[in-house]
């Protein structure tokens, strides 16, 4: 795609932005703009093509595209500055910032202006991200490119911006808790006789195989489980035993606890 895109703010997430863009042949590195007051760490990305630089104003008359992934304590600060070179004719907002809404995005721009919210995940540097939409006054064009892009990096779900912290929690979030599962089953891995690169392997391969039973055959985790415990079998004897530690339980409060600190602050 030709569209110019300006990431302003150079962390792990717009980073990871900026390299699935690359990654998947979807942006050409010279039509990506990223910025961050220290422009040292984003070294890789420069040598790979992408400009880089420290003048958020500057990034914004390069763009046709504006992806804001600063600190939600910045957003504010950092549209305050830009309002005047946001053109709602030429400019998409989108905001990948947790917790700031769509209301609170416009309310800083101080202009009608398309926006999106999208919540992606750390996956999205290897084009295997799961990114929730939500939008405000864009048109169908404007959805189909937005569409394009993230489908480009993994899959798409778009969702009432209400859902959108919920959204966090479950999708980006959630890669955290995914990883912690692997980190135990590596460490129970090691305890049963496996080294650690092994049983590293093992788990990780076996959690995307799951993954990749439930997306492409679009089955329920239970009817899975099924085909895996066989009576008095020691797969559902590991899940019982876990279930009586609190497994599920467990998964399910640190959901809701990450869900509560979101919504207070």
């Amino acid at each position: 795609m030709s569209k110019k895109i300006a990431i302003i703010g150079g962390g792990n997430l717009g980073t990871a932005i900026a390299e699935g863009l690359i990654n998947s042949g979807f942006s050409k590195p010279e039509n990506i703009l990223i910025t961050k007051r220290n422009i040292k760490t984003l070294q890789p990305l420069e040598q790979r093509g992408v400009l880089v630089g420290d003048d958020n104003t500057e990034a914004i008359r390069f763009a046709d595209l504006v992806i804001l992934a600063v600190k939600p304590f910045q957003v504010s600060e950092v549209l305050g500055k830009l309002k005047e070179v946001i053109d709602p004719a030429r400019h998409v907002l989108m905001s990948v910032v947790t917790g700031v809404t769509i209301s609170q995005l416009l309310e800083a721009v101080g202009k009608k202006v398309a926006v999106i919210r999208a919540m992606p995940n750390t996956a999205i540097a290897i084009q295997e991200s799961m990114t929730c939409l939500a939008a405000h006054e864009v048109t169908k064009d404007q959805v189909s490119y937005t569409e394009e892009l993230f489908n480009q990096l993994g899959r798409v779900a778009w969702i009432d911006e209400k859902l959108m912290d919920a959204a966090t929690v479950l999708g980006a979030c959630g890669t955290a808790y995914a990883m912690r599962y692997i980190r135990a089953n590596i460490q129970g891995g090691i305890e049963i006789g496996f080294d650690a690169a092994t049983a590293n392997l093992i788990a990780a391969q076996t959690v995307k195989g799951a993954a990749e039973l439930l997306l492409k055959k679009g089955t329920h985790p239970e009817q899975e489980i099924d085909k895996v415990t066989t009576p008095k079998g020691c797969t559902i004897a590991g899940l019982n035993e876990m279930e009586h530690q609190g497994f599920s339980s467990s998964l399910i409060k640190g959901i809701v606890a990450s869900y509560d600190k979101i919504a207070k602050d």
